[in-house]
Order: C-alpha cells, then structure tokens, then sequence
C-alpha cells in the first residue's frame, strides 16, 4: 500500500555580522546606528522566509493514484461513462472501474465479499438491505440521486397490437426481467396493481412462468438485467419488453414508446448511491469513494442525469 509522501524543505541561516572597530580615540560615527538596529529585521525576514519555504508543499509532492470499485445497476452504465470522465477533468489521480449487472446480483456479489466502495442501486430494496441487514454502509453517505420511469416498448413499425401493460399479454412474445432485478420488479408491482397479478407484499416473488400465467401463457423471455431486456426489442428477438425510460436514450430512431408506466402504479424508481465499508481499502481509496460520490450528488452531474432521460427531481 503506497502512502502519500510529505517532503519538507528545511532551510539553515547562518547570520554573521562583523563590524570594523574604530580607532580608541574617535567614538563609532553616528551613522553607522542604524546598519546595526536594522539587522534583526533583516534577520526576522530572511527566518520568516525560511518559514514559508518550510510549509509550502515540494514540487514532487502530488496526489496519491489511486483506484476504486463501483458497482453500478445496469441502466447506469451509459450515463455513468460521462460522469467518470468529467470527474476525471478534476481528478485524473482516481481511476473508476465500474461493475454493472442487476442490483440483485451486486448485492449478492458484495455479500460475497466482492471488493466493493461504492454501490449505485437501481432501487431502494437492496440498498436497504446492505444498510439494515448486512451493516455494509459507511454512515452518512447514502443519498439518493435519481429517478426514473418503466417504459414498454417495441422495435418501430412492429406493428404491435400492444399499446402497454393493460394489454401486453397481446404481444407474440416478451422480454421481461426477473423478479430479483429491480425494474422486473417494478413491471410486476404494476401488473399487480392493475390487478392482472393477485396482490402481495412483495411483488418481486412472482416468478416469469406466473406472470405468463396470468397474461394468458404468452411467451416471456427471462432476462437477468435491463440491458439484456432491451437488447431482445432491439434486436427483434421479443414482440415487446419493459425497460427503463432511460435506457431509450440513444435508440430514439429504432424504438417507440408504447408507454410511458406512471408512477402510481409502479411506485417511484429511485437509485440510491452509497460507499461501502471495505477493510481492504486504503486511505486514499477510503477517500477517493466520497470524493466520487459526492461528485454523483453535485449539480453538474445531475445536468449530466438530466441529459440521460433521468428525473433528478428527488428527495
């Protein structure tokens, strides 16, 4: 583990005054004086110099590189690109390597004891219980930064008899997320208030083979991210499939929006962020985790959330 190094210059003053003595008989000329009461001024000057020198920071004195772990919901991944690069602008010193999967699986992994200082979760579930259950947040660093919206969409001109969820069990086939990734989730906790699923407290349990079920045995296609849900429109493997308005973003002239999932039926989307408590970590990763995460929280990233087709309105 490398350690900042802190060098200080020091800095030795040999003063030396030497005065040539006057003859016995003639008294020392008047003005001769004031050379000798300006000397300890000269002095104080040249020690309070010594001083600055002493506290000013040597020019091989720079800041410690170091690297850290963030474990990100897959829907971040786009957007989180640009935040590390503009947080790079100021702090080129901190290299971010991102892990983006399903919060449900990073939450596992981190469980596992996957190196980890930094979790960024699409839903508040997990997060809780990292903090509550597991005892893995370093206190006062949980904010929330986003949120966001269930979208369902297909490829444009499918010509798709589905026009949302009310009606998806139209669709030939669907791609949806299973119930442990958050916009899965999500998707079922809409169904159930629509009152296609029958109501639990936690809609997360209903497995793909119910959900299909109850939309009349059409054909769902199982995906473990929000990334591989888009990926099956996108690439025409599924009819239709629900995402994250978010995750539109770049694919405006291949997909349409059939709808745009409210949030009294879906519940809000929020993505907390968080450090995690890692012993493994040094001081300068320690520190580097808050310095990013407080950078995530700033106005300038939001800009940056806003342009991604995030809600940055939260609380």
């Amino acid at each position: 583990m490398k350690k900042k190094l802190a060098w200080l210059l020091t800095a030795g003053l040999v003063l030396g005054l030497t005065a040539c003595a006057a003859p016995a008989a003639q008294p020392a000329p008047a003005a001769e004086a004031p050379a000798e009461e300006e000397a300890p001024a000269e002095e104080a000057a040249v020690e309070e110099e010594a001083a600055v020198e002493e506290e000013a920071p040597s020019e091989e004195a720079a800041a410690e590189e170091t690297e850290i772990q963030v474990f990100i919901a897959a829907s971040l991944n786009t957007v989180m690109t640009e935040v590390a690069e503009k947080f790079n602008e100021t702090h080129p010193e901190i290299k971010i390597v991102y892990n983006a999967d399903s919060s449900g699986k990073l939450l596992t992994q981190i469980e596992e004891g996957y190196e980890c200082d930094v979790f960024f979760s699409a839903a508040q579930k997990q997060m809780n219980t990292l903090e509550k259950d597991d005892g893995l947040i370093v206190e006062g660093t949980r904010h929330n930064v986003v949120n966001n919206q269930v979208v369902v969409v297909t490829l444009k001109d499918s010509g798709t008899e589905v026009t949302g969820l009310e009606d998806i069990g139209k669709a030939e086939s669907i791609a949806l997320a299973d119930g442990s990734v958050p916009v899965g989730r999500y998707t079922r906790t809409a169904l159930m208030n629509l009152g296609i699923l029958p109501e639990v407290e936690d809609a997360s349990v209903y497995t793909t083979e119910e959900v299909s079920e109850a939309l009349g045995g059409v054909e769902i296609s199982e995906q473990s991210n929000v990334s591989k849900v888009l990926a099956a429109v996108v690439e025409d493997s599924c009819e239709v499939g629900t995402t994250y308005y978010s995750d539109t973003y770049g694919f405006e002239d291949k997909l349409d929006i059939l709808e745009t999932v409210p949030y009294d039926l879906t519940g809000n989307v929020i993505y907390p962020i968080a450090q995690v408590v890692n012993e493994e970590a040094s001081e300068a990763q320690t520190a580097a985790a808050k310095l990013f995460i407080d950078y995530v929280v700033s106005d300038e990233a939001k800009a940056i959330f806003d342009s991604y087709y995030f809600d940055t309105d939260v609380e």
